[in-house]
């Protein structure tokens, strides 16, 4: 039953976003076995495997995305005569937040693989409340970044739970330039993440998720999630 009202209340929030959602799980594809072995327990044990499969998602998100970049057409000379291609014209700038970003980022990188590259530290700060309740800080201290300004600004983190860290992320970003356009991509995202991002991000942002999960536990992870994704990619932390 709250579940139900959870969605209800969110679909609603829906539709006042202004931000463009794009859920690719909503369609059937090769997407979804990843996401299924991404979920279950008995496969996650392989963190191989796990961190394999991030990047498979990170591959089919980026040649999504590509499908709304800015072409030109080129000649190209074959062995026979002259084609003309249609290519990228957009000057990529690849973000990632460390360190569960890490996989996802190489699946982009595959394909875009001419594009510059950033990374930002962003790490949870958990501190009870007087009332029992844990509140989240996103803490970051590190950033490695090209020019952003007036350039194709891709920033990727796989959980997205409440949208501090993409924000944090950005906002860190925009020191060294302010992008042309911006696309974020995440495999979970929440509606409360969602909500967040509108509040946080240029109108003209594209937010695209895998899959949206309906909620957030008591300490702020996706349900149903999957996890810890940075512990189940790289080992657990102390």
């Amino acid at each position: 039953m709250h579940l139900c009202i959870i969605c209800s209340t969110f679909a609603e929030i829906y539709s006042l976003l202004t931000m463009k959602v794009i859920n690719l799980s909503e369609q059937p594809s090769l997407l979804n076995q990843y996401l299924k072995e991404l979920r279950s327990v008995d496969t996650q044990k392989d963190s191989m495997r796990f961190r394999r499969n991030i990047e498979r998602i990170g591959e089919i998100m980026a040649v999504e995305i590509s499908k709304q970049l800015s072409y030109v057409i080129e000649d190209v000379q074959t062995p026979l005569a002259i084609a003309k291609v249609a290519v990228p014209h957009d000057q990529i700038v690849l973000g990632t937040l460390l360190r569960a970003g890490l996989p996802m980022h190489q699946g982009f990188l595959n394909m875009f693989d001419s594009a510059e590259n950033a990374f930002i530290s962003a790490y949870r700060k958990e501190t009870i409340c007087r009332r029992g309740e844990t509140h989240i800080d996103i803490v970051s201290e590190y950033l490695a970044a090209p020019c952003t300004e007036g350039k194709t600004l891709l920033l990727v983190d796989p959980m997205l739970a409440t949208g501090l860290s993409m924000e944090v992320g950005y906002k860190a970003l925009l020191s060294h330039g302010t992008p042309k356009s911006v696309h974020l991509a995440c495999i979970f995202a929440t509606p409360q993440a969602i909500a967040h991002l509108e509040a946080t991000m240029p109108e003209d942002a594209t937010l695209w998720c895998a899959v949206i999960d309906p909620m957030l536990n008591e300490k702020k992870y996706i349900v149903p999630g999957l996890g810890d994704a940075g512990d189940l990619c790289f080992g657990e932390k102390l």
